[in-house]
This record gives structure tokens, sequence and C-alpha cells, in this order.
């Protein structure tokens, strides 16, 4: 019976009391069923960017060793942004298991679970992979236009800065003239060498 590590992930602290990992852990506990494969670990980082590599997170780590020293055959995520963020981290880890015998399963990718072994599903996860990281620069691309725009036309971006104050519109920002003689003052000073913790003082 080959033997198979569950990988389960969550990115945000306020998942982790929730249904994503229990929900996760279910789904992979009933494909290795399914598949007829022996599950002896489910490696669960919570709390974890998708934007970190998985051999660097504290329990992505730990399977990528079980599987360098033959433990496991075979790793299991439920959708590959549990694994994944980046297509080269993607490739290259799909790289290494190759050459280590170990396949990659994916129950969800695109509907279809997906086995990184077969010719088929190597080819739709490449595709996959690299559609979720140009949907993720589109994504910022879009983020950053909007902010640009809101500078343009003096709107709030976040918090709202020292030096202004919010409009009655709640998007507008107008010049707080206090604030503003402030950071003029500490302009001034900077010029003249001040150090910013004298300036401080």
């Amino acid at each position: 019976m080959k033997k198979i590590a569950g990988y389960i992930r969550v990115s945000s602290l306020n998942q982790v009391d929730g249904s994503s990992l229990e929900s996760q852990e279910q789904m992979i506990k009933a494909y290795c069923a399914m598949k007829g494969f022996q599950l002896v670990n489910i490696y669960c980082d919570s709390a974890v960017s998708g934007g970190v590599d998985i051999d660097q997170r504290p329990e992505g780590s730990k399977l990528m060793t079980s599987i360098r020293t033959g433990e496991v055959q075979g790793m299991v995520i439920v959708k590959l942004d549990r694994g994944f963020r980046s297509v080269v981290n993607c490739l290259q880890t799909v790289d290494e298991l190759d050459k280590l015998k170990v396949s990659l399963h994916i129950i969800d990718l695109g509907g279809s679970s997906v086995d990184s072994q077969s010719p088929s599903g190597r080819f739709m996860l490449t595709v996959l992979c690299a559609a979720a990281e140009m949907e993720k620069g589109q994504i910022k691309a879009r983020c950053n236009t909007g902010r640009a725009q809101h500078r343009l036309e003096h709107k709030r971006i976040g918090e709202i800065p020292f030096g202004y104050d919010l409009a009655d519109d709640n998007e507008t920002l107008t010049e707080n003239v206090q604030e503003q003689a402030a950071i003029a003052l500490v302009k001034q000073l900077r010029s003249k060498g001040e150090t910013l913790k004298a300036i401080a003082h």
C-alpha cells in the first residue's frame, strides 16, 4: 500500500479555529481512502502565508524531509494554493518529486483531481499554476492602479495620514493646518542637519 502524507494550510489566524483546516483534513482522508492509500501523517501550517515556499514553512519543511528520506511516496493537498503561490516554487517542487518517484495529488484542481506523475496531470498542473500566477499579478496591478488614482484624487488609502483630515464624504483628504505646520517644521529642521531624535525632542 502506497504511503501518503497530507498537507493543509490556512494563511490567517482567524481561519485557524474555523472549518477550513478541518475541511481540508476530511477531504484528504476521504481521498486517500478512495484511492487505497495509507495516510501516514497530515502536516498542518496554520497562519502561514502561501507566499513562503513550502519547504520554508514550519510543517511544510517536515513534509519535504519525510519525502526526501523516503518515508512517504506521495503528497496530497486539497487545492493548488494550499501548497504553492508561485509557478516557480510549484514546478521546482514537482520536478524534485518526479526525481524521487513521488507523486503530488491535488484533490481539486479546476474541478478535477490531478496526479503530477501522469502526463495529462502534469500538463494541467503547469497550465493552471501559470494561470493562478497571472491572476495574482493582475489583482496586484489593479490594486496599484486604484491606489494611484486615489492619490491623484486626494482620497483616503487605508489609515488617515498625519497632516490630513477626512472630509464629510469619508473619502477625500483635506489638509490639517496644525499638523501640516508640524510637518513643515520637521522638514525645515531636517534640511539644517538636525537628527530625527533631536527633532522629536
